[in-house]
């Protein structure tokens, strides 16, 4: 079974951290609206919906797959790069050690979860304003032992390694490759994205579908194509505070039943 977690739009979302874009107003309602429809999404396709407690004064708590990256045998909190966010992570890891054991990172080490894409036993962290080189070490040494491979990678033009490539099947990636080189990547194929969609390689994937943003309908065609059941949402203003479809949600599968003590909506 597939559960993903969340958290609630902030109505300080406005107030969010943004690198690689310009702000512009962003109407938090509609953001809201448009979170609710991504949840019922991942529901309609059989994802069970955890909702971490909301944190109404943290701009930046919906994007939530920043705060962890979550395995099959653990889940390693991040640190987040930006001090702001760092506020966004303990809610999370009560919710997570109901699923996973928890292991931590130490400073200096920065990551932000939207750096880390795993692929099989192979972890890509991706080296970032958010992301370190002490992090990558970290996880080597912390991964490792449990046979993954961790393979730090250089990118370009976007916030996180996953905005600039995400996972699209078993052993297919969506690529911008102006940000990112498919050289990365060895064994794995690849799908670009439209050209004139540079922020279009952000795609979840999820029960054999495609979650994706609606606002890129030439790559939505490439998907489709390929035979890729695509989901289109409206993400518009989530995207403005540089959200991404992977960014709300932490996605990782657990037994058939819940672990004892872990409810469908944790309370505050």
């Amino acid at each position: 079974m597939l559960l993903a977690l969340t958290r609630a739009v902030s109505p300080t979302l406005a107030e969010c951290e943004l690198t690689h874009l310009e702000r512009q107003p962003i109407d938090v309602e509609a953001a809201a609206r448009q979170h609710a429809g991504y949840e019922a999404a991942l529901e309609a396709l059989g994802v069970e919906v955890v909702r971490v407690p909301p944190a109404p004064d943290l701009p930046d708590a919906v994007f939530v797959e920043d705060t962890a990256v979550v395995l099959d045998e653990v889940a390693v909190m991040a640190l987040p790069g930006a001090p702001s966010r760092r506020a966004e992570t303990p809610a999370v890891a009560e919710t997570l050690s109901a699923y996973r054991p928890l292991l931590h990172l130490t400073p200096p080490a920065t990551l932000d979860g939207g750096d880390v894409l795993v692929v099989g036993r192979t972890a890509y962290i991706g080296l970032s304003t958010r992301t370190n080189r002490e992090a990558a070490d970290q996880l080597t040494s912390k991964l490792t032992p449990m046979g993954y491979r961790v393979s730090a990678v250089e990118f370009q033009g976007c916030l996180h390694l996953k905005s600039a490539v995400t996972r699209i099947d078993e052993d297919l990636l969506l690529l911008n490759p102006k940000w990112v080189s498919r050289d990365a990547f060895q064994g794995l194929k690849a799908l670009s994205i439209a050209a004139d969609e540079p922020l279009a390689a952000n795609a979840l994937w999820c029960g054999g579908s495609i979650v994706y943003p609606a606002q890129f309908p030439r790559t939505a065609e490439r998907l489709s194509r390929r035979g890729i059941n695509v989901v289109p949402l409206d993400c518009s203003e989530l995207a403005k505070a540089e959200g991404g479809v992977t960014c709300c949600s932490i996605l990782f599968s657990v037994p058939g039943e819940h672990p004892s003590g872990a409810n469908r909506e944790q309370s505050p």
